[in-house]
């Protein structure tokens, strides 16, 4: 049977959350002008300690809007955003927004061939690009892309540190290099130049609708070629509001850390739709840096991090090392990957808030379910289903049949937050979303008896060895206890008639000495099934990631598989 949230409510420090909320049939640019009117003073957003409020937001991205539409955007167009966190950033999402356009993100890192495929699988007519990235996007430019616009992130910072990047020493060259690059060709437009002269857009100008699709977000990378998720306005406004209720945020009070990048969906919905949603302060940050963040902390002080592990373990680390004052912080949300008990721990101590766990994916825009806001949390736990969120487990061989309570199966979600499909890919859209709405996860859970979903592994990762299903995560949490390994990725390889192999590739501790198969293998027949032993060992020096730190088991795969690289099963 279906499941919903369980109990009508869950405790939270602020509020009970309900089962179900009340979604706003409107655009998501309705939530800045009631920022605007309501809290016109409040510093909307801090880049680096330069202060935007919410009247001057509203009217630079009605400006920015105006400048869009000169450009030939119309309703349903896409616009390319190829951008670092800035303040920008957020006003070039909220122009694209206002007009009925979609937005595109696109990581600003990206090589040539990465966003080649991206700007012509979306058809973006127009893209606004990060200076220094702007040569990688003409090289990649297709016939659907008329124009290019160059941002220079150095215009959105305070006066002084723009004087500073123009001295005649090595530190002020280094970062105007990093953050300009080379010139911009001629011909480029530029962003801040065209909005600045740029009148309003007229108030009458038509907004979205809430069925209209709002953001291109692409996906899959992990699994195969990138693919465009279609989120629409009523997606990403029905996960604000589930945020809202689930946080139980306040409007107007809340300080938004922002060390996610808004590329990721993550980093979208939970610090720049969210934080606008609820009339928050965002402090933006256009790329991860301990020493950073923590200055930013002194000057003024954060409510509510969304973060990957990795983020709040450097954080904290950090924050002990010098003794910073991370009090303020009500609560971090975790997602991404599994949040260690260590590192929830740490930081719980240093904020005397709260390090919960949340779990969605880009198709959920991208919260289904998240831990409680209380001490009913559940560490190494999922966590329960976000308002009017439904789940289902079933057959991994039958996804239309659910299975008995407590046994393991796929995850299923349905919800107003479950995406639209995936553009132009009408087949991969019927098979990841079923009849009813339901979307296919592709993990593996149960659910305990209180309810709290708890993850087993990936169903695409999961590798069958001898006609035994072996869960790469469970042989990957009993290896990192093992001395001398710092972390380690569990792939499948063909082994002809058994299936596949379990290889274990590992990145070891500084100043360890070598580990060898014997050793590994010896550790985990303690603990694994001896189908799940590893039957490899390889060791690397580091593991590919995604842009939020997750390890990407399918390149690691692929990379080996690339390498042919052959020891015996013994060694």
């Amino acid at each position: 049977m279906p499941t919903t949230s369980g109990p009508t409510t869950h405790s939270s420090p602020t509020t009970s959350v309900p089962r179900e909320v009340d979604v706003a049939d409107e655009p998501l640019s309705a939530a800045l002008d009631r920022a605007a009117t309501s809290f016109p003073d409040r510093v909307a957003v801090d880049f680096l300690g330069a202060t935007t409020t919410y009247r001057r937001l509203a009217d630079r991205v009605s400006r920015a809007a105006a400048v869009l539409v000169e450009l030939g955007v119309r309703r349903g167009d896409r616009v390319a955003l190829v951008l670092p966190n800035s303040t920008s950033h957020v006003v070039a999402v909220h122009a694209v927004l206002r007009i009925g356009a979609v937005v595109v993100e696109h990581n600003p890192t990206y090589a040539v061939e990465s966003l080649r495929h991206q700007l012509a699988d979306s058809g973006a007519c127009v893209a606004l690009v990060w200076r220094k990235a702007v040569p990688s996007v003409l090289a990649a430019r297709g016939p659907a892309l008329r124009t290019v616009v160059s941002v220079d992130l150095a215009q959105d910072l305070p006066l002084h540190s723009r004087l500073a990047l123009h001295l005649p020493v090595p530190k002020a060259r280094t970062m105007r290099a990093a953050l300009c690059g080379p010139a911009v060709p001629s011909g480029v437009p530029s962003w801040h130049r065209l909005v600045a002269a740029a009148a309003p857009l007229p108030a009458d100008h038509p907004a979205a609708d809430a069925s209209d699709v709002a953001l291109l977000q692409y996906t899959g990378g992990t699994t195969g070629t990138p693919k465009g998720a279609v989120l629409t306005h009523r997606n990403l406004v029905a996960n604000v509001t589930q945020g809202r209720a689930w946080t139980g945020a306040q409007d107007g009070v809340e300080v938004v850390y922002s060390v996610l990048p808004y590329f990721h969906a993550f980093g979208m919905t939970l610090c720049l739709l969210y934080g606008t949603g609820i009339a928050a302060t965002q402090v933006v940050f256009p790329s991860f840096d301990p020493a950073t963040v923590l200055a930013a902390q002194r000057r003024r002080p954060g409510t509510f991090l969304p973060a990957v592990p990795p983020m709040l373990e450097r954080l904290g680390v950090a924050a002990e090392r010098t003794g910073a004052d991370l009090t303020s912080f009500r609560c971090a949300l975790s997602g991404a990957m599994a949040l260690p008990r260590s590192t929830a721990e740490r930081w719980e101590r240093l904020t005397g808030g709260l390090a919960v766990e949340g779990y969605g994916m880009t198709e959920t825009s991208p919260v289904a379910l998240g831990n409680p806001l209380s001490p009913a949390r559940r560490p190494g736990a999922l966590g329960m289903p976000f308002p009017s969120t439904r789940i289902r487990v079933v057959s991994q061989d039958d996804p239309e049949r659910d299975v008995l309570p407590g046994e393991q199966g796929e995850l299923l979600v349905a919800g107003p937050q479950v995406f639209a499909g995936y553009w132009n890919r009408p087949d991969e859209t019927a098979h990841q979303l079923l009849a009813g709405g339901w979307l296919r996860t592709g993990d593996i859970v149960h659910v305990d008896p209180d309810g709290f979903v708890v993850l087993v592994d990936r169903l695409k990762e999961m590798i069958v060895s001898g006609g035994f299903k072996v869960y790469p995560s469970q042989v990957e949490d009993h290896l990192r206890t093992m001395p001398g390994i710092a972390d380690v990725a569990v792939v499948g390889e063909p082994a002809g008639e058994h299936g596949e192999s379990v290889v274990a590739a590992v990145v070891l501790e500084e100043g360890a000495h070598g580990i060898d198969l014997d050793a590994v293998r010896h550790w985990c027949e303690a603990r694994l099934a001896r189908y799940a032993v590893p039957r490899r060992l390889v060791v690397l020096p580091d593991l590919p990631r995604s842009q939020v730190g997750k390890v990407l088991r399918r390149v690691v795969r692929d990379n080996l598989a690339k390498a042919q690289v052959v020891l015996p099963a013994e060694q």
